[in-house]
């Protein structure tokens, strides 16, 4: 689903984004509820990035990536938590690119995104490669999705991944 975000483009820089795990949901711009098998997948779109609830039979999460004031944590590279019986796995890296490389991968996420039945994209006004596009899927059991902000000014386009799923015991030595 693509929609073009009423509000100005409050994140300008993708050193200012931060990650958490655990907010409560903040106000949303453009929202896809999605129902997986055992799963609850709300994709919000804010003015200042993502944010992602999950419900599932035996608990839930939020994770959020966006500018938020008061957070001087910045965007970690990787974080791995136990949810209760699950685990919990978050991945970001930034790519740098050249203006003509941006424009043609900014061209590809958005189509790609825009034309799945379980992805969002919201471009803000101004430019049309500022955007933040989600997309999500369940597997084998695990809840995934990806993200990527991009910030055309820079050349810059932050890459998330994350994935949730039962906890998966280590073999016995």
């Amino acid at each position: 689903m693509l929609t073009t975000l009423q509000t100005a483009y409050s994140d300008t820089r993708a050193a200012d984004l931060a990650w958490s795990l655990g907010r409560e949901p903040l106000p949303a711009l453009a929202v896809l509820d999605l129902r997986f098998d055992g799963a609850e997948l709300q994709l919000r779109l804010l003015g200042a990035s993502h944010q992602v609830l999950l419900q599932e039979e035996h608990g839930g999460c939020s994770e959020t990536v966006a500018c938020m004031p008061g957070s001087s944590t910045p965007l970690p590279l990787g974080v791995s938590k136990r949810l209760g019986d699950r685990e919990y796995e978050f991945a970001a890296r930034v790519e740098t690119l050249t203006q003509g490389q941006f424009a043609g991968r900014a061209q590809e996420l958005l189509a790609l995104v825009s034309d799945h039945p379980h992805g969002l994209v919201g471009t803000f006004p101004g430019s049309p490669y500022a955007f933040t596009a989600m997309l999500a899927q369940r597997t084998e059991g695990q809840v995934r999705w990806r993200t990527w902000h991009a910030y055309p000014q820079e050349g810059q386009l932050v890459v998330t991944r994350t994935r949730v799923g039962v906890r998966i015991p280590a073999p016995a030595a």
